[in-house]
């Protein structure tokens, strides 16, 4: 663990502290004799910053009202504080227009959180009425006006000074996209369970103690649920099932966007954290790991108008948040949490650019997978102008353009707006989901649709590359790969909404039994299912991503939504490793077989031509007989070959990979297409029993193979000594 210092004896309220004008840098902003500190807001009549000696104080040690002259630089306002630095606790109180009607919510009563603080204290009860702009008690609801004190709560910012930490040569990796395989994964959830047998469970040194997994597991990219700061005890609801209070698990109701958790730190998460996660990517790096963010920039913790005044609508509500036209005192709801960030102002775009570079460049994170990223891309009449919104100003910002950019294509209003993403951003591909669950599943009317998606969607990315397709089956979002061959119907009864939240359209099948089952032939044909989709998953052009867990059969037993639970149900068991090596063991070959295949990592869409425009057979598809793929409504299978010839630069790359695809009830008999001089090797069948299903030395194969019912079968031709 890096050793740096931490001040945290900040000055009591006997001494004298001296200040100046100060600059208008939003922010805590510490040097050598003191902090400057600056906050945005266009309609506050007043504002008051104030120091805290120690978190738990209910009252601060000093109080410095800002003049509207001296201190305010346009909308900005700002005071230089000598004498205080790293650690100290502070937060701003701002008063004005308490009008919901009108979209003003301001209460010089609450003491608001600095939305460009870079760690934030977070132990204060959500439940506390203190912590609410209005009389939770009133008739009135969130019209009427809360004169409690909230600095009781102890929430507070904390000042950090980042120069204090040595990255030594640490730089992001830049791992090519067409190199990368993204494992997606919660923080708390991966190693909390007592079977993780880590010293720090739930925590990001316990993702570190889990490296070698990782790294046998093959993947490049670890891309991390939420880790900006959240309240944990923000979620309302009870669970039916046990009485308990439901909590705010997956993170995504972030209450400042610089800040990291303490929620996943040890210690006592007073700063600390900040060193901590640099410490987690520096060491994640030196594993020759990139790390990801899943961010969340299209609303807020603050919630409806019935949320707490912890930030953002105590500085200024209606900048910040998209409010309803016909009545201001009601928020637009794109995200489904309760309000939608006011993306494309100007200020707000500018505390998103600046907050994407502070974690670019102080946290050397290697990209940002971006929540419901569409409601980024629209106005605040909620019109889509994808090229002419903040989406643009991302990807073509010098310092965060230049890494991973990855949008999820849709919003909770109904905006799904796959393909049509500027470029240099990279998108979850809802469809390429979709399509080969239907096709898994059994589906009518597949074909012609999958084999768009394997060959990389070139109908929604042709004006882009074929790595801009996050291709995945499943995600946080929906079934794990195990529930979603075991069950035909949600079950989220627990979350204590009537079993309606979580998606109703899984496209999943259980084979028989609704959950767990001792009957082997059903476990059979599951685990052979959940091996078809790695397999396809793995051949198919683009950028894969696999969910944590499913490489050894997590379930979450029919929860397709557990953002609120946080015991065995959503924790990884790892004792489940051992259990079904033989599936891990499938998944860390198919994924090293990706890896060391040239042919499946094009940079660019299949090509119908050479560089001589000559005609060249980069992928053609085949049915039983090579070359005539049968894409009826009726049909269940499919055949591919990959060439290992490469047009683009007219040499010989690979082998040739040949693939069947047989979903089919019934055996199907594939000839095989002709090879001049060479022979076919069979690799996987995921009909077979382990350690058959992945053969470690290819076996050869004359004329034609028998595809048994819904399996995928994987063949590699001899490799030419002209390579």
């Amino acid at each position: 663990m890096a050793d740096y210092p931490l001040q945290y004896k900040n000055p009591g309220p006997d001494v004298v502290l001296k200040t100046k004008r100060g600059y208008p840098r939003l922010g805590a902003t510490p040097d050598e004799t003191g902090v400057n500190f600056a906050i945005f807001s266009r309609h506050a009549t007043r504002v008051v910053l104030e120091l805290y000696q120690n978190y738990y104080d209910d009252k601060p040690s000093h109080v410095f009202e800002l003049d509207p002259v001296k201190n305010k630089t346009g909308d900005v306002w700002h005071i230089y504080v000598y004498g205080v630095g790293h650690g100290q606790y502070y937060g701003w109180r701002i008063d004005g227009p308490y009008d919901p009607i009108n979209g003003k919510r301001f209460n010089v009563n609450k003491l608001i959180i600095d939305p460009y603080a870079k760690a934030i204290t977070t132990f204060f009860d959500w439940d506390d009425d203190s912590v609410y702009g209005y009389d939770r008690n009133s008739p009135m609801g969130d019209l009427s006006f809360s004169t409690l004190d909230s600095a009781k709560s102890m929430i507070r910012s904390i000042v950090i000074d980042d120069s204090k930490y040595d990255w030594e040569d640490d730089r992001q990796l830049h791992i090519p996209w067409n190199e990368t395989i993204i494992y997606e994964m919660h923080v708390r959830l991966f190693t909390i369970s007592p079977t993780s047998k880590v010293k720090f469970p739930g925590t990001f040194l316990g993702i570190a103690e889990k490296l070698d997994h990782l790294k046998e597991l093959g993947v490049t990219t670890i891309e991390l649920m939420p880790i900006f700061e959240f309240n944990l005890n923000s979620n309302p609801n009870i669970n039916p099932l046990t009485g308990e209070r439901l909590k705010d698990v997956w993170g995504y109701n972030p209450l400042n966007f610089f800040a990291v958790t303490g929620n996943y730190s040890v210690g006592l998460k007073l700063g600390e954290q900040v060193f901590l996660f640099k410490d987690f990517v520096k060491l994640m790096h030196k594993n020759g790991f990139e790390v990801i963010l899943d961010v969340v920039y299209n609303h807020t913790g603050e919630g409806s108008e019935k949320g707490p005044t912890l930030c953002f609508r105590g500085i200024d509500n209606e900048i910040y948040y998209m409010l309803d036209p016909r009545n201001k005192r009601y928020y637009l709801n794109y995200s489904g949490c309760g309000n939608t960030l006011n993306c494309n102002h100007p200020v707000v775009k500018e505390m998103i650019i600046d907050s994407l570079r502070y974690w670019a460049t102080e946290m050397h994170v290697d990209g940002f997978r971006f929540d419901l990223a569409s409601v980024l891309g629209r106005t605040p009449d909620g019109r889509w102008i994808g090229d002419f919104s903040l989406l643009k100003d991302i990807a073509e910002d010098p310092i965060v353009g230049k890494l991973k950019l990855i949008a999820e294509g849709w919003d909770a209003a109904g905006g799904y707006y796959l393909g049509q993403f500027p470029e240099g951003w990279a998108e979850w591909n809802g469809k390429y989901r979709d399509c080969v669950r239907r096709f898994v599943r059994g589906d009518n009317g597949t074909i012609p649709e999958l084999m768009l998606r394997i060959a990389g969607s070139p109908d929604l990315y042709f004006n882009r590359k074929p790595h801009a397709s996050i291709n995945f089956i499943t995600c946080h979002d929906g079934f794990t790969m195990r529930d979603l061959v075991s069950y035909n119907q949600k079950h989220n009864e627990a979350n204590g909404e009537g079993n309606k939240d979580g998606a109703d359209e899984n496209f999943s099948y259980n084979y028989g039994v609704e959950g767990d089952t001792d009957d082997e032939s059903i476990i059979k044909i599951r685990k052979q299912q959940i091996k078809n989709f790695f397999a396809i998953l793995m051949v198919s052009h683009g950028t894969p991503m696999i969910l944590m867990g499913d490489e050894m059969f997590r379930t979450q037993k029919g929860n397709n939504n557990a953002y609120c639970i946080d015991d065995e149900t959503t924790w990884v068991d790892w004792t489940l490793k051992e259990k079904h090596r033989d599936l891990f063991e499938f998944v860390k070959k198919i994924i090293h077989f990706r890896k060391e295949h040239s042919a499946l990592k094009r940079e660019c869409f299949y090509q119908r031509y050479d560089k001589f425009g000559n005609v060249v057979t980069d992928i053609t598809w085949h049915g039983i007989n090579p070359f005539e793929p049968d894409t009826g409504y009726y049909s269940h299978s499919v055949a591919f070959m990959i060439s290992g010839f490469d047009p683009v630069k007219g040499v010989r790359i690979d082998n040739d990979i040949y693939v069947i695809l047989n979903q089919w009830i019934e055996p199907l008999r594939f000839i095989l297409p002709p090879l001049h001089g060479q022979s076919w090797y069979r690799v996987v069948d995921t009909a077979q029993e382990h350690p058959n299903d992945f053969l470690e030395q290819p076996v050869k194969v004359e004329g034609h193979y028998i595809a048994k019912p819904r399996s995928t079968v994987i063949f590699i031709s001899d490799y030419p000594e002209d390579k």
